[in-house]
């Protein structure tokens, strides 16, 4: 009992100071004061700050801010820093996480934590410094939050100016290690790109990011980490199942660290007013920007692309060369995401790192039965992010990136690197982890590739499970003799006649069908026009596939998937 008293003393005085910060943000406003600016912190802000034990090692060392415009937030009342407006000129904007009542951690990932040099203490000190500075209710020395502005193309379209709604850059950690880690706050508040938004995350969103994030490291897929998951006492109202029935839901904050979280749309606040949308970036026309930001981006993240091209009488080589890598790494991630049923689900240019990491995990999934249409965000009517498009989807956002990269790289250079480089690095690297799963290392065969190719198309055709299959495919036996209950067991993991026959179950109204059918044959321009023409194939697709259900039996679907699965381990093997 004697040994915990310093944690709980310590505890005690975290939880004192916490409160003590929190009276000293409310108490400007009462007497009318503004507060200071955030950048640099006054002495008198820094004093209000509580002092950190656990974390006291990180050193902080913000090199984004000093090397890329930073907005002067206008004057005004406290709350200031998270109005809404257009931010011009600028690549960050001074942002102030909102404090949270009575924070408390759910989860560390000390692993993730590693990478900025803390170790495991105290159990009650690490709780109670976590819950204080990872909700950003007391802020770290040295940190200095942010909010980045950036644009994007969501779901096809250019939507101008979007930034961090609910995320803020803390700053950026150095390790003794050599390494910089960018911390950041999602769901702490505010900020001037919040719109219409509270800027808050709920817990259940939040643990779903918690967990995938560390998930997809573990599974050795390039991806952003998460530190840490805090949730409180405050509440925001949410329609969990967009039901119309809302209920309150309590905030929650992660800590996500990556090298940086700049991303596609980072460079795309310099478009000109989109030719469909109407809308521009805000700040465009400001190349000279453009310039600082691919200065900043291939000096820090790209290092050796940097000192390879040191005496190039111009950048356009080493934008080059950049632009080529960021190909190569995208290609090599999606192809990572479809070897393990991975769907991202909003892959928009601002959902897209510009260091080739999986980030942003909103509505994301895993396919369970194998469908290659298989849709996880509700909001994908039109299946744009199917889990089967996501190659071609990062091939569009890399198309986007490269034409907001011009005149610092010529776009018809862009798109010859894109072209060269994107198809042949994802098939080399998906069928080398294919081979991989399936065990084919040994020999490689030009045949493997249609080998996948019909391990696929039977695992859609039988319903079958895309992880147990490997799962069970990774024991198959050497003796021809356990043969038959092997494929017993690849078989029992199928989905049933009535599970097949819910997954094929069209989704248009017949009227509507027949409507668009009759545009087809009447009016093939229109038709074209309106863009329907795949869905209503599917849609035809899905009808023919329900007659089929709808004439077999339990049995003699049984004998088919058997036939199937017969024809291919045959191949196999």
């Amino acid at each position: 009992m004697a040994s915990e008293l310093p944690a709980v003393r310590r505890m005690a005085s975290l939880r004192a100071a916490f409160g003590a910060s929190l009276v000293a943000r409310t108490r400007p406003q009462s007497v009318g004061l503004a507060l200071p600016s955030p950048a640099p912190r006054s002495a008198w802000a820094a004093a209000m700050e509580p002092t950190p034990r656990w974390l006291a090692g990180l050193r902080f060392d913000n090199r984004a801010l000093r090397a890329l415009p930073v907005e002067t937030p206008p004057p005004g009342p406290d709350d200031v820093l998270s109005t809404p407006r257009p931010v011009p000129g600028a690549c960050f904007s001074r942002a102030r996480p909102a404090p949270l009542q009575r924070p408390r951690l759910v989860a560390l990932s000390m692993p993730a934590l590693a990478l900025l040099g803390l170790e495991a203490s105290e159990e009650a000190e690490v709780e109670a410094e976590a819950a204080l500075f990872f909700s950003g209710n007391a802020l770290l020395p040295g940190a200095e939050p942010a909010a980045h502005c950036y644009c994007g193309h969501q779901f096809g379209q250019f939507a101008g100016q979007l930034g961090d709604g609910a995320a803020m850059y803390l700053g950026e950690v150095c390790t003794a290690a050599g390494e910089r880690w960018e911390l950041q706050l999602k769901g702490a508040g505010p900020t001037p790109f919040s719109r219409q938004a509270d800027g808050r995350k709920v817990l259940r969103s939040s643990i779903r990011e918690f967990l995938c994030s560390e998930a997809m490291f573990h599974l050795g897929i390039p991806t952003t980490r998460a530190g840490a998951c805090v949730t409180s006492q405050s509440t925001v109202i949410r329609d969990v199942f967009y039901d119309g029935n809302p209920k309150y839901e309590k905030c929650t904050v992660v800590l996500r660290i990556a090298p940086t979280f700049i991303r596609f749309g980072s460079f795309e606040i310099f478009k000109s007013p989109d030719e469909h949308t109407g809308r521009a970036g805000p700040s465009m026309g400001r190349n000279d920007i453009r310039v600082q930001m691919l200065d900043y981006v291939i000096s820090s993240f790209y290092p050796e692309i940097q000192a390879a091209h040191t005496c190039d009488s111009d950048n356009i080589q080493r934008n080059a060369a950049f632009f080529r890598e960021v190909t190569r790494r995208t290609a090599r991630m999606v192809a990572e995401w479809q070897c393990v049923g991975f769907c991202h689900g909003v892959l928009n240019t601002d959902n897209m790192s510009i260091v080739g990491l999986t980030i942003d995990y909103g509505p994301f999934g895993f396919l369970d039965r194998y469908d290659p249409d298989h849709v996880c965000n509700a909001s994908d009517s039109a299946g744009r992010y199917t889990y089967s498009k996501q190659p071609q989807v990062c091939k569009w956002n890399l198309q986007k990136l490269a034409e907001a990269l011009e005149p610092e790289l010529p776009l018809a250079l862009a798109e010859t690197i894109l072209a060269e480089e994107f198809d042949s690095e994802f098939q080399r690297h998906y069928l080398q982890k294919m081979r991989k799963k399936l065990g084919l290392i040994r020999v490689e065969l030009e045949g493997d590739v249609t080998l996948v190719a019909k391990l696929l198309e039977t695992m859609h055709l039988t319903g079958a499970d895309f992880t147990n299959t490997f799962y069970l495919l990774s024991s198959f036996p050497a003796e021809p003799s356990e043969s038959a209950e092997f494929l017993s067991r690849l078989i029992s993991q199928c989905a049933s006649l009535e599970e097949l026959r819910l997954a094929f179950r069209p989704q248009m109204d017949p009227r509507q069908l027949s409507m668009m059918l009759m545009l087809a044959q009447s009016n093939p321009q229109l038709f074209a026009l309106i863009g329907t023409q795949a869905n209503v194939t599917k849609e035809l697709e899905r009808v023919e596939q329900q007659s089929r259900l709808e004439q077999l039996s339990p049995a003699a679907l049984q004998s088919r998937n058997t036939d199937h699965w017969e024809t291919w381990l045959q191949e196999y093997s």
